[in-house]
């Protein structure tokens, strides 16, 4: 289904989308009940790439995640307490995450108060009118959102209100088991509000009405998603990110190229500075063809599995 492609980049792909859900997680919390998942023992994949005197560790990430869900084992402790440097997708310790909310709402407003709703037709409304119904949000909720962060918002509310945090995502987990360790970014708040704001206004009404569509389906989707990481089958994850991402466009946007960025970052720290360096990104950039491993081999950089 179309819809699974801004499920699977918000939850598995774009890590500002859980920075920036400020208003999505309030509401979720006036409505929350404690709930935890049960998932397999834990095993989430990590590679390694290596020079003389330069190791690079890659770990991808779920950013958000219902209370319970163990991963943090052996490996990935050693892995991270060897490192010199936490590198993420952009900074996400209290301050820098603020600020990222901050970039992400100037953006996400439409200019001149035209109210969302008024950018939809007459079916489109009703189908967006239900679906924020069924969540217990006023019709006006969102009216004054591009419909981009309507469609993010849409696809967190539901995974806020049953037990999914991005306080317990594994970037946040990570950052505060690596205080004493430097850090760093591959990219820039702005640069990753740019990938969905610069969508064409049709795109993202697209983007917004797939979301609609299979809003009761999110969080199934997800579900089935952190089982496969949690496992450690980065085979089946690629498959559902496949399955998630069937739009070109939108997947080149979301993850080649940004995969092709990040590969030539890593190839350059090999060359120039040597240490040791944790890296943790969205599961679905290690994951499938054209994952940040496929574009490192292509370059004649070994990349070896350590689990």
């Amino acid at each position: 289904m179309p819809f699974k492609s801004l499920a699977v980049s918000t939850v598995a792909v774009f890590s500002l989308a859980t920075a920036g859900s400020a208003l999505a997680q309030e509401e979720a919390q006036a409505q929350a009940s404690d709930q935890s998942s049960e998932v397999p023992s834990p095993g989430p994949a990590l590679w390694k790439v290596a020079d003389e005197d330069t190791t690079i560790y890659l770990f991808g990430t779920v950013h958000a995640l219902p209370n319970g869900v163990e991963w943090y084992d052996e490996a990935i402790a050693n892995a991270l307490s060897s490192s010199d440097t936490l590198v993420t997708e952009i900074g996400l310790e209290p301050g820098r995450e603020n600020a990222a909310q901050k970039i992400m709402m100037e953006k996400a407003l439409l200019a001149d108060g035209v109210p969302l709703r008024s950018l939809l037709d007459d079916d489109e409304t009703a189908q967006y009118e239900t679906a924020l119904a069924g969540l217990g949000l006023p019709a006006e909720a969102f009216d004054r959102f591009e419909p981009w962060m309507a469609s993010i918002t849409l696809t967190m509310l539901p995974l806020f209100q049953q037990g999914y945090s991005p306080d317990t995502g594994v970037e946040q987990i990570l950052i505060r088991k690596a205080r004493d360790k430097s850090r760093d970014a591959l990219e820039t708040a702005e640069f990753q509000v740019s990938v969905f704001d610069e969508l064409p206004q049709d795109k993202q009404i697209t983007l917004l009405m797939e979301t609609v569509e299979g809003v009761d389906e999110i969080k199934p989707l997800i579900d089935k998603m952190v089982v496969e990481w949690i496992e450690g089958d980065a085979d089946a994850l690629a498959e559902l990110m496949n399955e998630g991402l069937s739009d070109p466009e939108l997947a080149e946007v979301l993850l080649y190229n940004r995969n092709a960025n990040w590969a030539e970052w890593i190839d350059q720290r090999l060359d120039t500075t040597p240490g040791t360096v944790f890296i943790a990104v969205g599961a679905g950039h290690l994951a499938g063809e054209k994952s940040v491993q496929d574009l490192l081999e292509d370059r004649d950089i070994e990349v070896e599995r350590l689990q």
